[in-house]
């Protein structure tokens, strides 16, 4: 086995590995792509304060988001997609959380469904809603989520209308891929991926195919998902699906001040900063930067996540340094997954984990909760100066 000591190790086996349309899917963004990159670009600008001659023993990282108990602020995101990197990679994503003592977060696009995953892990997972137009849907999809004990709801608010990502539809992506010349040929230089594949519980989106009337098969599920997502959602909506769920919810897809006031005046348990990893608008802010004037905003009234470009432990301290009381990692747990499965999904969070221990310990400071402005020299301009 090849010597693993960072995300991008992990990267450049998931890129051998997993077939060009579902690499793609993760590893790109809208448009441009320019809020792909500046969202891990931008972590770069931050730089971390020394300090010497402090008693670094007994260090830890546990903390909590939104009630739970954490081995690190650091949660699984919600990946859509996710058991086409890996054969029922949802579940096997779950476990190594759960073994990790981090919050997993499964996608309303998942592959395993919401009953598969809780029947093979057995513990609390997060479940993330995506808002149809379907209404009878949507209720259902959240009694289920309920029934399978998930513990809290993110309910994301950035994809009312999808932002459009060449690369997938020069790909022709879809779950599972279409046997096109172009797919066969790819897919015969992935041929361990593929016979892992064949014994995946199950190959489509099974969150929806069989519990949507008249979708049944990849056929009709492609022209149903393209235009069920509700660009109708307002904050009144968001109400009624926060006082159906009647528990912990985490609103994700937050970029301004003044959502960020509207979410908390809601009463939502936590909010997650986040332009969906540079997947949706183009030409937006990273979520580092915009953090701290959201932190100014909010950071009193209610609990704050950030997500998108977070690729290492120094990057999670930066957050955290920033006031999040939490993080989310999407990108960097699919590297692993993609690359080895289960054992990638934990050895990312082992790498992050080092990462944020020896960097906490080299900047004087033994526990998360003590981690502040005075560990990081941000630029003055650091949000921007904007007309």
């Amino acid at each position: 086995m090849a010597v693993i000591t960072n995300i991008e190790d992990l990267k450049r086996i998931y890129e051998r590995r997993v077939p060009r349309m579902f690499y793609d899917y993760a590893e790109s963004g809208s448009w441009t792509e320019q809020t792909f990159r500046e969202n891990s670009s931008d972590f770069d600008l931050i730089r971390l304060r020394q300090r010497v001659a402090v008693d670094m023993s007994g260090r830890s990282t546990a903390s909590q988001m939104v009630g739970q108990d954490v081995a690190m602020p650091v949660a699984l995101a919600p990946v859509g997609l996710t058991g086409m990197q890996n054969a029922d990679g949802e579940i096997k994503a779950a476990r190594a959380a759960n073994e990790f003592g981090v919050p997993f977060t499964l996608s309303t696009m998942s592959i395993n469904s919401i009953e598969e995953v809780a029947e093979a892990t057995g513990r609390p997972f997060w479940f993330q809603l995506y808002t149809m137009r379907d209404t009878d849907y949507t209720s259902r999809l959240i009694q289920r989520a309920k029934a399978a004990k998930c513990s809290a709801l993110v309910i994301t608010l950035d994809l009312q209308i999808l932002g459009q990502r060449h690369k997938d539809l020069k790909n022709g992506l879809s779950a599972p891929p279409k046997l096109t010349p172009k797919t066969i040929a790819n897919l015969m230089t992935k041929w361990a991926w593929g016979i892992e594949m064949l014994g995946a519980k199950r190959r489509n989106f099974g969150n929806i195919v069989g519990h949507v009337h008249g979708v049944s098969d990849t056929a009709n599920l492609g022209a149903w998902t393209a235009e069920q997502f509700d660009p109708t959602l307002d904050w009144g909506k968001v109400a009624k699906l926060m006082e159906q769920w009647n528990g912990k919810v985490i609103l994700k897809g937050i970029l301004d001040a003044e959502d960020a006031k509207m979410a908390a005046k809601l009463g939502a348990d936590a909010i997650v900063v986040s332009n969906h990893g540079g997947r949706q608008l183009d030409g937006a802010l990273s979520s580092i930067r915009v953090l701290p004037e959201i932190m100014d905003a909010v950071g009193g009234d209610i609990e704050v996540h950030l997500d998108s470009g977070i690729r290492s432990g120094q990057d999670v301290l930066k957050a955290l340094a920033l006031g999040a009381k939490g993080t989310m990692i999407g990108r960097a747990f699919v590297y692993g997954l993609g690359a080895m499965g289960q054992a990638g999904v934990t050895k990312a969070l082992e790498v992050i984990h080092r990462e944020l221990d020896v960097t906490m310990a080299l900047c004087g400071e033994k526990n998360v909760a003590n981690l502040g402005r005075h560990n990081l020299l941000v630029p003055e301009d650091f949000g921007g100066r904007w007309a």
